[in-house]
C-alpha cells in the first residue's frame, strides 16, 4: 500500500470502517457528534491504520503545529493509536498524528506514557472539504510483541476535536482519564485476526559522522576555533521479538536541544528532563518506586536512577566511550540492564567511571507489579570507592482508580554506613469527582543514590491531598470545577519540623478549553544555616512563616495567542515577593510560531532587594513534519548569561537524520556587557540500516 493520506485504494472501499466512537468528554458514553471512520489493515511488512475525520465546521479544526514531537500536539485536532502488543493490559506503543501532519510516538509502561521513544514509522495527512484524513504505516520491525504468527493485541483509537472540546474512544472511558485514556489498555478492545511476519533477523545499524568547531574562553586551556571531527555507531539487535539489545560506541549527543532555564529560589537543586535518545528508549522500564498511573510524586521523592548522572557533570558533557543496554519482556518479566563507560574529563573534574543499572519487574494480578533495582557507580563523588544502591518496589492497581505503592532502598558508600535506607508508601484514589492521596516517605541521613537524584536528604515527609471536582451538566460555559486541599509536612529524622506547605486551589475548566485557577499556600521553612538566595543576599538561619497567592489563566490552544500567564504575590521568608510569569505560544502562520517563556521575580528582603529574571523565547519554523529549524534564546539574571541555541533537524528518511546546531553563550556583565564565553557549531548526520 502507498501511504499518501488519500485513502483511494480499493481496500478501503471493500473493508467496513470502524465508526462506533464514544465520547469520553464532554458527555461520557454518548456517541461522537462528528462522524469518524477508521481502518486497521496489515500486510507482510506493515500495520496500517487510517482515519477519515469528518467535521461539520472544518474552520474550527485546530492544526497549527506540524513539528515532530512538539509539546503542543496534544492540544490540537488529532487521531491517536495505542497498541498493547503483549496483551498484558499495562504496556504498549502509542502514536498519533494531528490535522496539520504533526507526529508523536511514545511507549506506555504500567499505564504511564513516556513520549521520548523514537520509533520508525510514517504518516501522511490531507484535508478534504468536510474534514481531514490520516494514514499511518507502522513496520512490524518497529514493534515488540510475543512469539507466534497469529497475534492477539489490545487496540485503542482516540479522536480529539480540540475546537469543540470533544474526545472520543472506541470504548467508554471515565473523563478523569483525559488524554491518558490511551494508556489504560485493560479497558481497550481486543484486536484479533492479526498475523505478523515470520521470525527473521532484526538488526539495526546506525553510524554517525560529525564535525565540531568550538571556541571556549572559560575552559583551561582556552579553545579558539578548535576543529574536531568524530564518528560513532549504534547497534540494535532483536534477540527475540520482545527483547532488544543495544550497543553504542563513542556516543555523542551534540544534537540534543539545550535545557530550558528555570527559576530557583529554593536551597535545593533543580531537576532537568532527559533528552538524549540512548537513555530515553525504554526509560519506563527503569522507573522505580510508585511509577504507575496513581503516583502522587513530588520533587522531594528520590529518583533512584537519574540518567543525567551519566555523561553529564552539571551542564557540561562528559565523553561516553561505550554503552550497552538490554530491554524488553520475557513472559511476565520486564527486564532492563544498562552499562555505560564514561571517560575522564579534567575540566569537569571527573574520573573515568563505569555505571551499571539492573532492573527486574514482575507482572502480578491484572494491572500490578513487583520488582527490584540495583545501581552501581565505580567512582563515588562523595567518598573514596564505589557507590551502590539496591531497592525493592511494588505497585498495585485495584478496580479502576485505586493505587497502592511503595519501595524500600538502601545505599552503600564508603564511610557512610548505617542510617542508609529510604522507604515510601502511598495510597491514591483518583476518581473523576473525588480524589484522595496519602504519602509517607523517609530518607535517612546517609542514604546516597549517586546514580540517582536526591534533592533533599535526611528527612521524613507526610503528604495528604483531598480533591472535589464536580462536572456541570447544564452550564453552557463551565465544564468542571475543582477544589483541592493539601498538606506537605517535612521533618528531619529527629522529628524537627523543617518545611510545611498547607495549600488550597480552586480551578475552573471551561468548555472552550480555557481554564482559570487560584492557589493559596501557607508555608513554613526552617533554615539551619544562612541561605544565599542571590548574589550578596543571605537569609539568616531561623524559622519563617510566609504565604503566597497565585492566579493563573490558561488560554486554549485553538487561539492564535495561547498559553498561561500568572501573577503571584505574598511573603518570602522575612520579606515580600511578587512574580509575573508567562509560558505561551503565538501562531504567526501554521508553519511559524514563537513561544515566549518569562518569569520576573521581584524580591524585597531586609537583607537586600533583587530581581530574579529568566526570559526566553523559542521560535520554530517547520518546513515539513520531518524538517524544522528552531531558535532558543535565553537570559538568566542569576548568572547574567545570555545563551543561544539554533537547531536544524531533517529526518531525510525514516530513522535517518541530519542536524546542524549552533550554540553561543555570552556574559551580560560589564565591561562590554556582551562578552563571548563560548561558541560552537556542529554538523552531524546518521543513517539507519535495517536488516
Amino acid at each position: 500500500m502507498h501511504v499518501d493520506g488519500r485513502l483511494d485504494e480499493d481496500v478501503y472501499s471493500r473493508t467496513p470502517a470502524i465508526t462506533a466512537f464514544i465520547q469520553q468528554q464532554p458527555r461520557q458514553g454518548a456517541p461522537t457528534t462528528e462522524r469518524t471512520e477508521a481502518w486497521v489493515l496489515f500486510d507482510d511488512t506493515n500495520l496500517y491504520i487510517a482515519c477519515r475525520c469528518w467535521d461539520e465546521h472544518p474552520e474550527r479544526i485546530v492544526g497549527k503545529d506540524m513539528r515532530h514531537d512538539s509539546n503542543n500536539l496534544n492540544t490540537h485536532d488529532s487521531f491517536g493509536v495505542s497498541m498493547d502488543t503483549f496483551f498484558d493490559g499495562r504496556n504498549g506503543f502509542q502514536l498519533y498524528v494531528t490535522a496539520a501532519g504533526g507526529m508523536r510516538e511514545g511507549l506506555v509502561t504500567d499505564e504511564r506514557f513516556y513520549v521520548d521513544w523514537n520509533g520508525v514509522w510514517e504518516s501522511k495527512v490531507s484535508r478534504f472539504k468536510n474534514g481531514w484524513i490520516a494514514e499511518l504505516a507502522i513496520p512490524f520491525k518497529t514493534l515488540r510483541y510475543g512469539p507466534g504468527r497469529s497475534q492477539r493485541w489490545r487496540l485503542q483509537l482516540r479522536r480529539n476535536l480540540a475546537g469543540k472540546g470533544e474526545m472520543t474512544f472506541l470504548t467508554s472511558l471515565p473523563p478523569n482519564f483525559g488524554f491518558g485514556g490511551l494508556n489504560h489498555f485493560a479497558q481497550a478492545p481486543a484486536l484479533v485476526g492479526l498475523e505478523v511476519p515470520p521470525a527473521a533477523r532484526n538488526l539495526e545499524v546506525k553510524p554517525y559522522a560529525m564535525s565540531r568547531v568550538t571556541t571556549d574562553l572559560l575552559s583551561r586551556p582556552v579553545l579558539h576555533h578548535d576543529v574536531e571531527p568524530d564518528a560513532g555507531i549504534d547497534l540494535k539487535y532483536g534477540i527475540t521479538k520482545s527483547l532488544t539489545a543495544d550497543f553504542s560506541y563513542n556516543t555523542d549527543f551534540a544534537q540534543v536541544e539545550a535545557d530550558e532555564a528555570q527559576v530557583n529560589l529554593t536551597r535545593f537543586s533543580l531537576s532537568f528532563p532527559e533528552k538524549r535518545d540512548f537513555f530515553l528508549e525504554g526509560q519506563g522500564t527503569f522507573q522505580f518506586g510508585g511509577t504507575g498511573g496513581g503516583d502522587v510524586g513530588g520533587a522531594a521523592v528520590p529518583t533512584i536512577f537519574y540518567s543525567r548522572r551519566i555523561g553529564l557533570s552539571g551542564s557540561r558533557a562528559v565523553p561516553v566511550i561505550v554503552g550497552g543496554r538490554l530491554n524488553g519482556k520475557v513472559g511476565g518479566w520486564s527486564i532492563g540492564a544498562l552499562n555505560i563507560e564514561t571517560d575522564a574529563d579534567a575540566a569537569a573534574n571527573v574520573e573515568k567511571t563505569n555505571f551499571s543499572v539492573l532492573r527486574l519487574r514482575r507482572d502480578v494480578l491484572r494491572r500490578s507489579n513487583i520488582g527490584g533495582l540495583v545501581t552501581h557507580r565505580s567512582v563515588a563523588t562523595s567518598a573514596p570507592g564505589s557507590n551502590d544502591v539496591w531497592g525493592l518496589d511494588a505497585n498495585f492497581a485495584f478496580f479502576e482508580n485505586v493505587y497502592v505503592a511503595g519501595y524500600l532502598a538502601q545505599s552503600r558508600t564508603e564511610g557512610r554506613r548505617g542510617d542508609d535506607l529510604s522507604y515510601r508508601t502511598q495510597f491514591n484514589y483518583n476518581a473523576d469527582r473525588y480524589g484522595l492521596a496519602l504519602d509517607r516517605l523517609v530518607v535517612e541521613k546517609h542514604f546516597n543514590p549517586e546514580v540517582g537524584l536526591l534533592r533533599r536528604d535526611n528527612f521524613r515527609r507526610s503528604y495528604a491531598l483531598a480533591r472535589f471536582s464536580p462536572r456541570t451538566t447544564k452550564n453552557p460555559v463551565v465544564r468542571k470545577w475543582t477544589y483541592n486541599a493539601s498538606l506537605d509536612h517535612i521533618t528531619d529524622n529527629r522529628n524537627v519540623l523543617e518545611s510545611r506547605n498547607l495549600g488550597g486551589e480552586f480551578r475552573t475548566d471551561f468548555h472552550n478549553s480555557d481554564a482559570f485557577s487560584v492557589q493559596y499556600q501557607r508555608l513554613y521553612e526552617l533554615l539551619k544555616a544562612p541561605f544565599q538566595v542571590a548574589r550578596g543576599v543571605r537569609i539568616p538561619k531561623g524559622g519563617y512563616d510566609f504565604d503566597n497567592l497565585v492566579v493563573t489563566y490558561t488560554a486554549g490552544s485553538q487561539r492564535r495567542l495561547s498559553g498561561s500567564p500568572s501573577l503571584e504575590t505574598g511573603r518570602f521568608y522575612d520579606g515580600d515577593k511578587k512574580t509575573a510569569a508567562l509560558k505561551g505560544r503565538v501562531e504567526l502562520t501554521p508553519q511559524l510560531s514563537v513561544e515566549p517563556n518569562i518569569s520576573l521575580n521581584w524580591i524585597d528582603l531586609p537583607e537586600g532587594r533583587f530581581t530574579n529574571t529568566v526570559t526566553g523565547v523559542r521560535s520554530v519554523f517547520t518546513m515539513t513534519p520531518l524538517m524544522f529549524v528552531s531558535a532558543l534564546v535565553q537570559y538568566t539574571s542569576s548568572n547574567t548569561s545570555l545563551s543561544t541555541n539554533l537547531r536544524f533537524r531533517w529526518e531525510y528518511r525514516p530513522g535517518s537524520e541530519m542536524f546542524v546546531v549552533y550554540t553561543e553563550g555570552r556574559s551580560t556583565l560589564p565591561p562590554s556587557g556582551t562578552d563571548l564565553e563560548n561558541r560552537g557549531l556542529v554538523v552531524k548526520i546518521n543513517h539507519l540500516f535495517r536488516f
